[in-house]
């Protein structure tokens, strides 16, 4: 189950839980107080030493019910200063609900990737966005991937409490090493990270405003591929985009469009469960009547089979102990446990908090969307820009959106004001790390390192990003 209660392959996938909640529970707690610093030190046939992580374990989020949150971190290979203590940190986040962040570290974005004809077979990943950055994977929420959670009930239900957990996982992980306390950090992810991030990114910000200087975290910017973010308004454009694709008729459209008005109407009246369910009936009808192997990328034939190949390859045993990961885990792909505990949050707006981002933080902002993706594309991300509550709305929607050009070849666009940058990624879909890797890889060191077509023409100063731009230290 991916991007935001949508299945990768429009199908239903089995529950993950775990073989004996309170003997991993246990065993975690055990892990947590004799062992601080987790080590991927078990090479396997499957996982070659070369390609564990330099560090991986799990970090306990609520000394209650003992849940604990696995992170896998991959030093940068060639850091762009001598000084590690200056090079950014990525930390990346999944979708779903209920998604391992394994699949894009095993698909794209991590220093190793499945070979897609053999899926017990990893090769190096050339497109890593490991290069010159250190790269940090998180399981979230609890209950997802390796993360373990005691029970159901303690599965979050809401931005709030993830952005919570995720909060006290990164600050125990900088807690790792002292090294990690003044290493700008950027949030990122994809898909239902389009809430996860901005709210984690909300969360560090209002945190930051109450902590001494040396406490916060150094967060300085964010990060969302095809996210789902405003959900009021991007359901609302799944008719015309599929319509103005020639992939539905008029009549076609019409219909999606009355489906779509009455999620709206669910949206209006706070019934959460029922408008994600009419949610799932619009991309269900949008299925049926275009007949797309996928609408994650409208080019496909067939579905994503690298998503699947992930949880195969990382339910063998020896595989998860030399990524540090707890052996009783049953790992699926997507958990519907943790999907199903967030059945109402999937038609939750977080727009207000990435407005409160762009306006009242310096933190840099990346939207970038696959252009061929039917349901968190081009199209519904530039909808609720539009919508935006941003002073500096207007300068953004009139900036120049400029050919990306990557080794000669056209990438995509880019359109730029201020700290907002908004990326189109010609050739890819909903998965822009597995359909354009290289350029992916490009794209995430440009904007970090404020390179080429991100370059800041529009601000003459920007101060260190701490939270609200008024802060005292």
């Amino acid at each position: 189950m991916h991007a935001h209660d949508t299945q990768y392959n429009m199908n239903p996938i089995q529950s993950s839980t775990l073989s004996n909640p309170l003997c991993s529970v246990i065993i975690l707690l055990l892990v947590t107080l004799f062992k601080p610093w987790p080590s991927s030190s078990s090479p396997s046939p499957f996982i070659p030493r070369e390609a564990t992580p330099t560090k991986s374990g799990y970090l306990l989020v609520n000394s209650t019910s003992l849940s604990s949150m696995y992170y896998a971190f991959y030093e940068a290979q060639q850091p762009i200063s001598s000084d590690v203590s200056t090079t950014p940190l990525l930390i990346w986040l999944e979708g779903g609900p209920g998604c391992s962040s394994m699949l894009a570290n095993f698909n794209g974005i991590g220093p190793w990737r499945l070979n897609k004809t053999s899926m017990l077979h990893l090769d190096p990943n050339p497109g890593s966005w490991n290069r010159i950055f250190g790269l940090v994977f998180f399981d979230n929420p609890v209950g997802t991937g390796f993360s373990v959670a005691s029970s159901p009930n303690v599965i979050p239900r809401d931005q709030n409490t993830i952005a919570e957990h995720l909060f006290v996982a990164i600050k125990s992980f900088i807690g790792l090493n002292p090294a990690f306390k003044d290493r700008p950090i950027y949030l990122t992810g994809e898909s239902y990270g389009g809430k996860y991030v901005p709210s984690l990114g909300y969360h560090i910000a209002e945190k930051n405003t109450h902590l001494p200087k040396e406490d916060r975290v150094n967060l300085v910017g964010i990060a969302v591929g095809n996210g789902l973010t405003d959900p009021v308004t991007q359901v609302k454009t799944h008719a015309i985009s599929a319509y103005y694709s020639g992939l539905i008729n008029e009549n076609q459209r019409s219909q999606l469009e009355e489906m779509q008005s009455e999620v709206v109407k669910f949206i209006d009246h706070e019934n959460w469960g029922e408008a994600t369910n009419a949610r799932k009936k619009v991309l269900s009808m949008l299925q049926n009547v275009t007949g797309l192997a996928t609408l994650f990328d409208i080019s496909r034939k067939t579905p994503y089979k690298e998503l699947r190949m992930v949880e195969r390859f990382l339910g063998n045993p020896e595989a998860k102990m030399a990524l540090g990961a707890n052996i009783s885990v049953d790992f699926k792909e997507c958990n519907d446990t943790v999907r199903n505990a967030l059945h109402e949050d999937v038609m939750k707006s977080v727009r207000y908090k990435m407005e409160y981002l762009l306006g009242k933080t310096n933190y840099k902002v990346l939207l970038y969307q696959g252009r061929r993706d039917l349901v968190d594309g081009v199209v519904s991300t530039e909808a609720w820009i539009r919508e935006l509550n941003w002073e500096e709305k207007n300068d953004f929607e009139k900036a120049e959106r400029n050919l990306w050009k990557v080794k000669g070849e056209l990438a995509g666009y880019v359109q730029k004001w201020g700290t907002l940058s908004h990326v189109v990624v010609l050739g890819a879909g909903h998965f822009v790390f597995i359909d354009q890797t290289m350029n992916s890889q490009v794209m995430i060191e440009d904007w970090v390192l404020g390179k080429g077509l991100f370059a800041d023409v529009t601000l003459n100063k920007i101060e260190p990003p701490i939270g609200l731009m008024k802060l005292d230290g």
